[in-house]
C-alpha cells in the first residue's frame, strides 16, 4: 500500500511554544496517527485497544485534588513509586516489556526541521525511539519512548502495546547495564485532534515513562485516528 505524505509522519510533533517548554515539561507537544495498517491486516481487528476498565481506573496524578477523607488501602496494595537518584543517568539502549513480547533495541531521535519527532525508521519493526529532549528514563522527569505499531509487512514493536494493564512492568535497560524499571497504572488512547498534552508530558515530580504508538479507528485515507499512550513509574532504578 503506498503511503501519503501525511502518512508518513512520525507521531509527536512540537509546536513552536513546545519547544520553548519542553525542558520544563513538553506541555506543548501535539500528537498526530502516524502508524500504518499494512495491506495484509486489513479487514482483521487490528492491534489490541486499552480495554474501559483499565483506561478509566486512574487519572493522572498531576492533575488530582487532595479528598477529604482518603480510604484506608492495605499496605501491600501501594506500591510506592522510586524517587530517582541526584546524578546524570546514562542514556537508555533497550526496552523490554515482557507481559506483551516486547524485547527491542532503543535508538534515540530528535527534531526535525519542520519540529516532528524523527520516529525510527519503519522498515525495522523491532526498534523503539527514545526521545532525547524527554527525561532519561529513571530521571526525575517524564521520558517518552515512541514506536510504530505496524508497517507494510505487519505488526511492528509496539503492536501490543494496547493489551497493557495496570501492574504490568516496563524495564528500561541503560547504557552503564543498569535497568529503570516502570510499572503501568493506567492506558489511554486518545483521539489525535484532541490530544491532553498536558496530561500526558506534565510533570508529576517523579520519574515517570509515557510509551507511545498509534491507535484507534484506523482509515486508508487518514491513517490512525489516534495515540495509545501508555502511563508508568519508576519502582526500581538499579
Amino acid at each position: 500500500m503506498k503511503r501519503t505524505a501525511r502518512q508518513q509522519r512520525p507521531p509527536v510533533r512540537l509546536t513552536r511554544r513546545g519547544r520553548r517548554v519542553v525542558a520544563g515539561g513538553m506541555t506543548g507537544v501535539v500528537l498526530t496517527g502516524a502508524g500504518l495498517l499494512a495491506d495484509g491486516l486489513r479487514g482483521s481487528a487490528g492491534p489490541p485497544q486499552p480495554a474501559a476498565a483499565v483506561t478509566a481506573a486512574e487519572p493522572v496524578p498531576s492533575a488530582a485534588k487532595p479528598s477529604g477523607k482518603p480510604s484506608p488501602r492495605p499496605a501491600a496494595a501501594v506500591v510506592r513509586p522510586l524517587m530517582p537518584p541526584a546524578v546524570p543517568v546514562p542514556g537508555p539502549v533497550r526496552i523490554r516489556i515482557r507481559s506483551i513480547g516486547v524485547d527491542a533495541p532503543l535508538t534515540n531521535v530528535g527534531l526535525d526541521k519542520n519540529g516532528w519527532v524523527q520516529a525510527p525508521p519503519p522498515e525495522d519493526k523491532n526498534l523503539a525511539a527514545w526521545y532525547r529532549g524527554s527525561a532519561v528514563p529513571g530521571a526525575l522527569g517524564t521520558s517518552v519512548i515512541v514506536g510504530h505499531v505496524d508497517n507494510k509487512a505487519g505488526p511492528a514493536v509496539f503492536y501490543g502495546l494496547g493489551a497493557l494493564k495496570k501492574g504490568n512492568a516496563l524495564e528500561v535497560r541503560r547504557r552503564d547495564g543498569t535497568t529503570a524499571v516502570f510499572t503501568v497504572y493506567g492506558i489511554q488512547v486518545f483521539a489525535k485532534d484532541a490530544f491532553p498534552a498536558q496530561r500526558v508530558y506534565g510533570g508529576t515530580g517523579r520519574a515517570e515513562l509515557r510509551v507511545i504508538t498509534c491507535g484507534g479507528v484506523y482509515t486508508k485515507a487518514r491513517g490512525y485516528s489516534g495515540n495509545v499512550v501508555v502511563f508508568a513509574r519508576l519502582v526500581n532504578g538499579e
